[in-house]
């Protein structure tokens, strides 16, 4: 069993009088892809956001690596966490090349490295180096900037990465080529990845393992076979039968077989 590289521990966070996170515990194991799903407002964004210390817990334990994130300068935390989020937030002024060598500048790594660093992360995310190297941000596709977003979380070659919606965004197409990139990368890099989706579907299928949130809290956490089973509560029991019935009604409409 891989030991546990992010522990959140009874979890208050509060937003205006209303408690986002109410007494919410979770633990993700090194190497592990968990997949966070749940209804808007759920607190799903604000787990992320703890992660990293954009924002800190009103009550609970935070732990990343086996510290506690309060005893961690925050800027040296960020810069070893990769962060994906659908808005992707490149800088419009900078081309690829110099988007993705953000964090290795800041952290003072020579420019040689620098430039072999992101030549290596161009061919990863399975762009054109020649072709892609000195474009901006507006002439990329939509789907070309998330793979530049991908590139410049692992530039710092980090251990753990957090996606907020990284592909939700994108055509179906594009969403499921990028995702199954990324679940390869995740392998290959040995990365640990938490990544909050509405997608039900897209948890199943890149996900090791899936938490769902409701009213703060996490209702149920297991592998997508372990929440299929019977006994999980209505409301889980409902996310997980979606993908099911959305293929359902997809064999009904062009006249296939029904499932067995």
């Amino acid at each position: 069993m891989a030991q546990t590289t992010i522990v959140l521990e009874n979890i208050g966070k509060t937003y205006g009088g209303r408690a986002v996170l109410d007494g919410l515990s979770l633990a993700v194991r090194e190497g592990e892809f968990l997949a966070v799903v749940g209804e808007s407002g759920s607190g799903k964004t604000t787990l992320l956001r703890l992660v990293n210390r954009l924002i800190d817990a009103d009550s609970g334990t935070v732990r990343v690596g086996g510290e506690d994130v309060r005893n961690v300068d925050p800027i040296a935390l960020r810069r070893r966490i990769g962060y994906v989020f659908q808005g992707i937030g490149l800088f419009p002024h900078l081309d690829v090349a110099d988007n993705i060598a953000i964090t290795p500048r800041l952290l003072g790594t020579d420019h040689a490295s620098i430039a072999a660093r992101v030549d290596e992360l161009i061919e990863l995310v399975r762009l054109d180096r020649a072709a892609h190297r000195h474009r901006f941000p507006h002439e990329l596709s939509g789907g070309e900037r998330q793979r530049v977003g991908v590139a410049r979380a692992l530039a710092a070659r980090p251990r753990i990465v957090l996606m907020d919606e990284p592909f939700g965004a994108l055509d179906p197409l594009t969403r499921d080529a990028l995702g199954q990139d990324y679940r390869r990368l995740h392998d290959e890099l040995g990365l640990t990845t938490v990544m909050i989706t509405h997608d039900m579907l897209e948890a199943i299928l890149l996900a090791d393992r899936i938490a769902v949130l409701r009213g703060g809290q996490v209702v149920a956490e297991g592998t997508p076979r372990e929440l299929t089973a019977a006994g999980q509560d209505a409301y889980v029991s409902e996310l997980m039968q979606t993908p099911r019935r959305h293929a359902e009604k997809l064999r009904e409409l062009l006249g296939g077989p029904s499932p067995a």
